[in-house]
Parts: C-alpha cells; structure tokens; sequence
C-alpha cells in the first residue's frame, strides 16, 4: 500500500464503498472530524471496490445507478421485500472472492485500533473476518435514516445512527440496545459553522438575491420530467437558481442548452467542493433526500424541499425530514410559488430560518458521532 499508520498513535480505519457518494463522504466527514478533535488520531479512509477491484467496481456501480434511475420502483420493491434479512449466501460468497483475504492483509498492515464501516459491503467483510479470528472493534455508521437488514451482524460492536427511531429499527431487527448509539450522520467541519455570504457571493460571482439551491446528488439525478425546473426559472428576473449536477455531464449539458437556463441569475454547476458555501448563502435547498445532503442543509439550518426520492432509503430519509419539520415533499408548482414567495420576504424567511436552527440545535450535534468514535476507541 506504500504507507502504514505510526503504532505510537490510535488508529482508525474507515472502510466504505461507492454506491452513491453519500457512504465515503460520511467516512471522510467522521475522518476529519475525529482528527479536528484529537490530531493525534490517525485515520485512513478505503472504498474497497475501487481500491481492489478498480476495474469491476465502475462496472457494478454503474449497474447500480441504471437500476436505481430508470427501474425505480422495482428497486423500491427488492429493498422492502429483503428488508430483515442480512446479507444472503451468495451475496457472501461474492464478496468473500472479491474481498476477504486483500482486507485482512490491509488490516493487518494498518494496524487499526477501530475499524469504521459506512456502508454495509464492508461491514459484512470485516464481521467475517473478525468470525474467522480479526479481533479489532468494529463501528458500523449507518449513513441513512432507515436501518436495512444487510447493515446487520452479530460481530458488530457499535452501531452509530442516526436518530432514536433508527435504533428502535435495529432492535427490532434483533440488535440488542446495549450495541446502538444515537449520534446523527457526521458531515464535514466546513458544515459545522457558517461563512460570511457576501465573502461567498464575491468569491463564486454570485448576485445579492433570495437563492435556492438545487441538487442532484453525486449523480445528478436531476430529472425534469413534470417541467418544474423550467417553471422555476420562470422566477428569474427576482430569484437566483444554483443547480448543481454533480458527475452527471448529460444533465449539465441538457440544462446549459436550454435557453430558459441562460440568464445572469442561473448558475449550472457541475461536480464541486464548494457545496457548504453555496448552502451558505443559499435560502432553500431542493434536493433528491439522501442522507449525506440532507444532514449537510440539516447542519446548516436550510429549509428543504425534496423531489423524487428513490423507493427504499430515500423515501424513509424523506419520511424523517418532513415529519420532523426540517423539509417537505415537492409536490408541484403549488410549492414552488409558496417557499418562493417565503424567501421573497427577508423577515418571514429570516424568521423561518430562526426557528429552523433552534430545533436543529435541539436535535443534532455535527461534533456528537466523531466524539462518540474517539470516546469508544479512547
């Protein structure tokens, strides 16, 4: 590997895998965290796929994406009839092939004092290998609001999720109380505290108006079927529209030729690292609910509205905003014309965003799951 971690400080391994960009951001969010509050703890982050196998891995994930974009609900339908039920034999089988004996000379390498898991491949990796003798602790960070079957093993140690309902998830899936702890999903420090936004709006050529972010996530998931991003273009000449398409080059290109789309007031994005300062100066967030983003504009008290949440992890991630007031389901242009009529008027938006931030304070601590990593390793 061409590096191994010093034995005179704690070390912490996070393994991940790239089926969506929500389980390694979590780890790199946890990593950064837990070194911001103890530098003198080691950590390295893997995605076992792309690390072993950097020529199947794009091939699966690819797959992957195709099913979860174009086949829906029959996706929604493979999550919910499997839901109780762990990893299956040939599911094992395969990841024993790919992965088993490469993972257990890394860690034997690295020497991890804890290993982080934020996705459940992995997970179900190192439960073997810790069956089969591993004796490292093992952290399983479950990176939705919605606890599956397949992040479930005996060989778990600790499960870090994200709320109170989460860990009623998991004992019913037989996970005894003992082993869940309720820290929320960790996102970066450059979420934890806020920018100056008219630092922000001349950094990134910004324009001085109520603005909404709009994201497709990782992969751009940014479908316009129903035509409400075209309808909110129609707003603006008084509100200015980020979208961000992350890897999707299609969709930016299909955004970028519309003539509806080319105005001072529109900006199309492509993949970036400047998501925490377009929340910053942003006023509402319309977003696919997955759990990295919405946890991001969660930590930074932004209203969200979200659009077309894939069946399964994202209809139960949507679930929990909106019962919780963080967030409502885009139902049309009825909603359009109701939040853009909030964010028009600087002291009902300001106000909203008050109240915003006084029940994210009560509920969720961005520093909470790395203190709680530090603690158990400590």
């Amino acid at each position: 590997m061409g590096e191994t971690m010093h034995k005179s400080k704690k070390r912490i391994l996070l393994l991940s895998e790239g089926f969506g960009s929500g389980h390694t951001r979590a780890a790199h969010a946890l990593a950064v965290g837990i070194r911001l509050l103890n530098p003198d703890v080691q950590t390295k982050v893997l995605e076992l796929g792309k690390f072993f196998n950097p020529v199947l891995e794009p091939l699966i994930v690819s797959a992957y994406r195709k099913t979860v974009m174009r086949q829906p609900e029959w996706w929604g339908r493979i999550y919910r009839s499997n839901y109780k039920r762990t990893f299956n034999r040939f599911a094992q089988l395969a990841l024993h092939r790919l992965f088993y004996a490469r993972t257990s000379r890394v860690i034997t390498q690295l020497r991890p004092d804890a290993i982080v898991c934020t996705h459940p491949a992995p997970n179900a990796v190192v439960s073997r290998l810790k069956r089969l003798g591993l004796d490292v602790p093992l952290f399983t960070l479950i990176t939705d609001y919605d606890a599956h079957g397949t992040w479930t093993s005996p060989e778990v140690n600790k499960y870090l999720v994200s709320t109170p309902v989460v860990k009623h998830k998991l004992m019913e899936h037989g996970v005894p109380e003992s082993r869940i702890e309720v820290t929320g999903i960790p996102v970066h420090p450059d979420f934890w505290t806020p920018c100056d936004r008219d630092e922000i709006r001349r950094e990134l050529g910004l324009n001085d108006l109520p603005t909404v972010l709009i994201m497709g996530g990782g992969w751009g998931l940014l479908n316009d079927e129903d035509g409400l991003f075209e309808y909110m273009a129609g707003y603006r000449e008084e509100i200015q529209l980020i979208f961000c398409t992350g890897q999707n080059e299609q969709v930016k290109e299909r955004l970028e030729s519309n003539p509806l789309f080319r105005h001072p007031n529109i900006r199309i994005l492509g993949f970036t690292r400047e998501v925490h300062k377009l929340m910053d100066v942003s006023d509402l967030l319309i977003t696919k609910p997955g759990g990295m983003t919405c946890t991001e504009g969660l930590s930074k008290g932004l209203p969200m509205l979200f659009y077309e949440p894939i069946p399964g992890h994202e209809e139960e991630n949507c679930e929990y905003f909106v019962r919780n007031g963080f967030g409502e389901l885009l139902a049309g242009r009825e909603t359009i014309d109701r939040w853009f009529r909030l964010i028009r008027d600087p002291e009902a938006s300001a106000e909203y965003r008050r109240k915003l931030l006084e029940k994210r304070n009560a509920e969720y601590n961005p520093e909470r799951c790395s203190r709680a990593v530090l603690q158990l390793v400590q």
